[in-house]
């Protein structure tokens, strides 16, 4: 996947300044930081622009093994762009729509953490569950408000709805009620929620979890999350058994069983030396 819409450097693909995300790469993570707190990271155009430009360079970046999405400020997304009056989920002016945004994340190779230091309402939740992990500050709350807004959770279903139960998905989108963190991670839309002081360690402890793992297994997981449930039983082990067959035939997979029987790490494993034993 390329963009040509950015232009590259030594370190890879970077955005223009002044976006309303922020992008950063850094020991084979990509931070990409909801950078609009003013507008309580509201899906505008300029922010789902950004926020596709930057997850499609970070996707495609040879360095980038991990994607982080977090925020600034006191809000991770508050949903919709009330002020502007239009979904995101449309095209128009946008290079980029809210679908689109979600099989960046659910259909890209890198594993996508979500860091969620604010709250996380409407078109928000839909952000953090589209992670294939996420952390969440303690504090912060979530909700699918729309009906309350006269809409409906309606493009974020698809992406939520494969992570609620029907009851706990009828209890949040009918009532618009607001839930705390630990509450989210009960119904499965969060991972984890820790206290605010540690959600920066707990983020990029799971971050090296997840890098340990070889970047093609990786992805090959990714697929298997998203694509098994929905297919007849028969076809599934037919396409896993031949998955399989190449994973274990693969350059990769001879590097992680050398690493195995030599008591070492594999060659995709960063070198952390350096880094305070509490990160």
């Amino acid at each position: 996947m390329t963009d040509e819409r950015v232009q590259s450097t030594a370190e890879g693909p970077r955005a223009p300044q002044g976006e309303a995300t922020r992008y950063e790469i850094a020991g084979g993570i990509a931070t990409i930081t909801l950078d609009r707190p003013e507008r309580r990271n509201a899906l505008s155009l300029d922010l789902v622009n950004s926020l596709g430009d930057h997850l499609s360079q970070a996707q495609a970046a040879d360095g980038v093994r991990v994607i982080v999405l977090t925020n600034s400020g006191p809000a991770f997304c508050a949903g919709a762009d009330l002020k502007g009056g239009t979904s995101p989920a449309v095209a128009g002016a946008a290079r980029w729509t809210l679908p689109e945004i979600f099989r960046l994340m659910t259909d890209g190779p890198r594993p996508v953490i979500a860091k969620i230091a604010g709250h996380c309402m409407g078109g928000g939740v839909g952000l953090a569950a589209a992670c294939d992990l996420s952390v969440a500050a303690d504090d912060v709350e979530f909700g699918f408000t729309e009906v309350r807004r006269g809409v409906a959770p309606a493009v974020i279903s698809v992406i939520c709805l494969a992570k609620l139960r029907r009851s706990d998905a009828a209890e949040l989108f009918l009532t618009g009620r607001k839930i705390g963190a630990a509450f989210a991670v009960d119904v499965g839309l969060v991972n984890l929620a820790v206290p605010r002081s540690r959600l920066e360690t707990a983020t990029m402890q799971l971050a090296d979890e997840v890098m340990a793992g070889g970047p093609k297994a990786l992805a090959a997981a990714k697929q298997l999350i998203r694509d098994v449930p929905a297919m007849d039983r028969e076809a599934a082990f037919a396409w896993t058994a031949q998955l399989s067959a190449e994973l274990f035939a693969s350059e990769e997979a001879a590097a992680g069983m050398a690493a195995f029987r030599d008591k070492t790490d594999p060659p995709w494993v960063p070198d952390r030396r350096g880094r305070p034993a509490d990160a």
